[in-house]
């Protein structure tokens, strides 16, 4: 009505009101009315803004690849931004009067694929492949010093490739490629394994002959110890039969000197007694038999005269024409003393 409008701006717009080629009103948010006939109204958006891309490029052994990506960015200076380029409103304030909001993305697009296209250009295709997030480490790093951005005063939150993809054909060739090398892969590893396991069970082997050898070792060391022992034991026998044999030797012939001493003193003895003998016959030759029988039957039993008795009377039988012996004397010669005895004393008795 007669020109007055209302204008309400989003936290992340920067709205700028012109007046006479003067800025006369500025700030992040603002909502006011204004004079629309004599008024221009400025939005530029301060919130970060996605731009997605897609290159065709070549790279330095003349591959073909698609570069897919994204880069964000914002304003960081709205006055420089709308200085360079046409952020005004249209007359109804609903949308901007120009198509340079969207030729910003474009530009800034722009300088992303340039940079990205030197990278490329400078790395062979399976170095390109690879190297995504090298890209976009440079294409950031580039656009930081930019002079065009920084004239638009925009700032670079960051550049992302999404892929990079080599052609179908490439491709294809790629995958057999990287095929056949798992392949290779898959029958080193297999070789690798049974060479591994023919290692092991090879060690194996070697530890169980290493084990035998040392079992046969001890047996033999255990051998020789008990041959050692037996020999030491068998030693000691025949020290010890040694020492018999030389103890009985020894014994022996103690023995023998025992014998010879007592074979020389019984020697000895007979000849004493042989001289003793020989003197008392000498000296009984001498003598009156009648004495030396008195002296033989000195001590000796009743029997034993009886019987030197009937000795000399069979010494002298040729003169004897009878001789009778009573009952009695014959009981006294055959053991019956007592019985004779008293007999005897009656006999004697009656003799008287």
């Amino acid at each position: 009505m007669f020109g007055i409008r209302f204008v309400k701006a989003q936290p992340t717009v920067h709205l700028m009101q012109f007046r006479g080629g003067r800025v006369v009103r500025e700030g992040v948010g603002l909502s006011f009315f204004y004079y629309g006939p004599t008024s221009t109204l400025v939005a530029v958006p301060l919130s970060s803004q996605d731009r997605p891309f897609m290159l065709e490029l070549v790279t330095a052994d003349f591959q073909s690849v698609t570069v897919q990506g994204q880069v964000t960015y914002r304003i960081r200076e709205p006055r420089r931004t709308a200085a360079m380029m046409d952020f005004s409103l249209s007359r109804s304030g609903q949308g901007h009067a120009s198509e340079d909001p969207i030729r910003l993305g474009e530009r800034v697009a722009m300088q992303v694929e340039v940079i990205i296209q030197q990278a490329v250009q400078s790395m062979d295709l399976k170095q390109a492949l690879r190297a995504s997030a090298d890209i976009a480490l440079a294409a950031q790093d580039a656009l930081a010093s930019q002079p065009e951005l920084d004239a638009l005063g925009l700032e670079v939150l960051g550049v992302s490739i999404i892929a990079v993809k080599p052609t179908p054909d490439i491709a294809r060739a790629l995958e057999a490629e990287a095929r056949e090398s798992n392949l290779k892969a898959a029958d080193d590893a297999v070789y690798l394994r049974r060479m591994s396991a023919v290692e092991n069970e090879r060690a194996i082997r070697e530890n169980e002959l290493d084990t035998e050898i040392a079992v046969e070792q001890k047996k033999r060391q255990i051998r020789e110890t008990q041959m050692e022992a037996k020999a030491a034991l068998m030693r000691k026998e025949n020290t010890l039969r040694t020492e018999q044999m030389a103890a009985d030797v020894e014994l022996e012939e103690q023995r023998k000197a025992l014998v010879a001493r007592q074979a020389d003193n019984s020697r000895q003895l007979a000849e004493a007694e042989a001289h003793r003998v020989g003197s008392v016959m000498q000296a009984l030759e001498q003598a009156d038999p009648r004495i030396v029988q008195a002296l033989a039957a000195a001590g000796m039993q009743p029997g034993q005269l009886i019987a030197q008795a009937f000795g000399g009377i069979a010494e002298k039988a040729e003169r004897i024409g009878q001789l009778n012996v009573s009952p009695d004397l014959l009981s006294t010669l055959l053991g019956q003393p007592e019985a004779s005895e008293a007999r005897s004393g009656g006999g004697r008795e009656r003799g008287r």
